[in-house]
């Protein structure tokens, strides 16, 4: 009781912001009307029950899980054996990430089934599978941040080049909604295993992050790879704002939660999968940690469903609503101040956030603050959702002219961070887009593409997220760069030993 305690007062910070500024807006400069209003205070409270029982069960199942995964490829210490469970493993724990059924929903809904909700998490996972097992091998052979960083966002460039704007934005976004509240546990708590291989303590500190960036970058190339063979530019679409109508408000919830618990089952089965196989194999578990984790399990199961009936029936068309009639003012400063302050306020309670930046202080013993880093993130963030608003009042602003430059921009400061700073800083980019930023704010996006006149809901609508995981990558490494200077200042080399 006390931990879920804790879990409620956690996604109350992440949730009240957002909510707080709904009802400011409608009351003020956006009504959004009396039926819309209440089913969107059913969805924030389903939302925090869901999001809290989800998070526990995370940490009761979840998590445990991955540690004893990683306990498993540690004591293999088998090259073939750590590459086939790693990918293995990252495609089961993509096909059941939130963040990225949400994404992949909206897209389906607003290219008109183009691209099919579950083609898409398919191919993101078979990416996350792909890289996540190559992420490992990065571990095994000392490859270093920066030079794998540099390798991977070549060939994404690439590829980019030869991209339709539309599955540039959606492929961007995916990288992003792919390392959510179920992905980033997994694979920090995964990656902790595998850093156990080496020997050399400084090594295995910087070997504990830099998974989820790495993992997340296969969302991107599969996204991208799936625009090359299928036809892309001749994609259209567009999104139903829905208005005001008298009716029943809970209809919409009891719609759709069957349909989600079926969906979260089929999601989740995987994962028990792997518990089954690990517990039949040679890495056993106590009998009271296997209650523990079939009961987290069973958590995760029912928070995921109120959590994604809650976004869906409630969240979703209430963020669509408000981002059309914010930005169809006269006045497009409003757009552009209610985009920073959702952004700064979104990530500082972000789930994923939370997880790692605790593993960051913990790591480093302190000597980098949780409170500095989340302090550089919400800033960061704040910025991100302000440009990417602006690319949607000015059309003439590609997507490409953010994010290729600012990648660039990353690999290049990633020759010049320490390495601890270069994996937390990628890892950040992941974990910065969670279920607010993935729910809410997409769809507030998705509305004010459709509402500014100039501008497509598809190729507009959608990149939010990729800007979103790309400033804080920046922002990090920025720290990283100061933190660099301290410690020449007070005679520390970059691996924070004398000298």
């Amino acid at each position: 009781m006390n931990a879920l305690t804790a879990k409620f007062k956690e996604v109350l910070y992440s949730v009240l912001p957002i909510t707080a500024i709904v009802l400011l807006l409608n009351f003020t400069i956006a009504p959004i009307g009396t039926t819309l209003t209440l089913r969107f205070l059913v969805g924030v409270v389903l939302i925090i029950i869901g999001l809290a029982v989800f998070l526990l069960g995370v940490d009761l199942g979840i998590t445990p899980i991955g540690n004893q995964m990683g306990g498993f490829l540690a004591k293999s210490n088998k090259l073939g054996v750590i590459l086939v469970v790693g990918a293995i493993s990252g495609f089961f724990i993509s096909v059941a990430e939130p963040d990225l059924h949400i994404l992949a929903g909206q897209v389906d809904t607003v290219t008109a089934g183009q691209i099919t909700k579950w083609g898409m998490v398919i191919a993101v996972s078979v990416g996350i599978g792909v890289m996540m097992s190559l992420g490992i091998f990065r571990v095994v052979r000392s490859i270093r941040f920066r030079y794998y960083f540099a390798g991977v966002y070549f060939v994404i460039f690439i590829l980019s080049l030869f991209s339709s704007a539309d599955y540039l934005a959606i492929a961007f976004d995916a990288s992003g909604a792919t390392t959510g509240a179920l992905t980033v546990p997994f694979m920090l708590a995964l990656t902790m295993g595998v850093a156990v291989l080496k020997k050399d303590s400084v090594q295995s500190e910087e070997d504990s992050f830099g998974l989820v960036g790495i993992a997340s970058t296969g969302a991107i190339l599969a996204m991208l790879l799936m625009g090359l063979f299928t036809d892309g530019k001749g994609m259209t679409g567009s999104l139903e704002i829905i208005e005001d109508i008298n009716g029943s408000v809970l209809r919409a919830f009891f719609e759709t939660a069957p349909r989600v618990a079926i969906e979260v089952v089929f999601a989740l089965a995987p994962i028990v999968i792997i518990f089954v196989v690990l517990q039949l194999g040679a890495n056993k578990v106590s009998r009271k940690q296997v209650r523990r984790i079939i009961i987290g399990i069973l958590f995760v199961w029912f928070g995921l469903v109120l959590f994604l009936t809650g976004v869906n029936a409630g969240f979703m068309d209430v963020g669509s609503k408000l981002g059309a009639i914010v930005a169809s003012h006269d006045n497009k400063l409003y757009a552009v101040i209610v985009a920073f302050i959702l952004g700064l306020v979104t990530i500082l309670a972000e789930p994923a956030v939370s997880v790692l930046t605790h593993q960051i202080e913990d790591v480093t013993s302190g000597s980098v603050r949780r409170r500095i880093v989340l302090l550089t993130l919400s800033i960061g963030v704040g910025i991100a959702v302000m440009i990417a608003m602006i690319r949607i009042l000015v059309p003439s602003i590609q997507l490409w002219h953010y994010i290729l430059p600012g990648f660039a921009l990353s690999v290049i400061m990633s020759f010049f961070v320490p390495d601890l700073f270069v994996g937390m800083s990628f890892d950040s980019g992941g974990v910065a887009s969670g279920p607010m930023t993935a729910t809410f704010i997409l769809a507030f996006f998705q509305g004010a593409a459709q509402a500014v006149p100039g501008a497509n809901v598809i190729e507009d609508g959608f990149g939010m997220i990729s800007v979103v995981a790309m400033t804080p990558i920046i922002a990090l490494q920025i720290l990283g760069l100061i933190y660099k200077i301290k410690l020449r200042k007070e005679g520390v080399n970059k691996d924070g030993q004398p000298g």
